[in-house]
């Protein structure tokens, strides 16, 4: 935004870095009550905590819900595209890129889109486990192409729910998102920390 050297681009280039530190920190919040339900960081090992068919998304709801939201805002996608808001800031940070750099950014977006998908998949969804796998019968490499066919349904299915927002909700104000990400999911984030420090000392 700075380089292009254009007073819109910067705006939004502005307003791209306001929406990060908007989110970033409710996704970071999210992240630690599932590493506290699954005593792990390891990604492996989340995915093997899943393996019975309890996803962490019935452990952690809430947690999957404020995920889900700052997923939107990590890829910019609507209803918090507000970096490249036309109505209002003519095309965003690369409002001077065209050709293939313009390619370069857009696609990045939607490789940021399979990311989040796949993070999602894996954090929430059983990754690359498949319920009753087991009693198939099936061998080691079957069961391997199978669960790597089942991560991949997955992850479909996530750039599916992206893009049927995208298709559903108009754009949030900027304000609106500000108000969003510091008032309501960094205290939802919060709160579900503490209420999954309970239920572990608890239980």
């Amino acid at each position: 935004g700075w380089a292009s050297n254009n007073k819109y681009s910067l705006l939004s280039a502005i307003r791209a870095a306001s929406q990060m530190i908007s989110y970033e920190l409710a996704m970071g919040l999210a992240i630690i009550a599932l590493i506290m339900a699954n005593g792990s960081l390891s990604l492996a090992d989340i995915v093997d905590h899943q393996k019975n068919g309890l996803w962490n998304v019935l452990v952690q709801p809430l947690g999957f819900l404020i995920f889900l939201i700052t997923a939107f805002a990590e890829t910019n996608r609507a209803p918090f595209d507000l970096p490249e808001c036309e109505t209002e800031l003519i095309g965003g940070y690369h409002t001077e890129y065209s050709s293939m750099k313009l390619g370069f950014y857009l696609f990045a977006e939607y490789i940021n889109m399979f990311v989040s998908s796949a993070v999602i998949s894996t954090l929430y969804f059983g990754g690359y486990h498949m319920p009753f796998i087991e009693s198939l019968g099936l061998s080691a490499n079957a069961v391997t192409l199978l669960g790597s066919a089942f991560l991949f349904i997955k992850i479909l299915f996530f750039i599916f729910v992206f893009m049927w927002v995208r298709w559903t909700l108009p754009r949030f104000r900027y304000d609106q998102l500000m108000n969003l990400g510091w008032k309501v999911l960094v205290p939802l984030a919060i709160l579900n920390i503490i209420i999954t420090g309970a239920v572990i000392l608890l239980f």
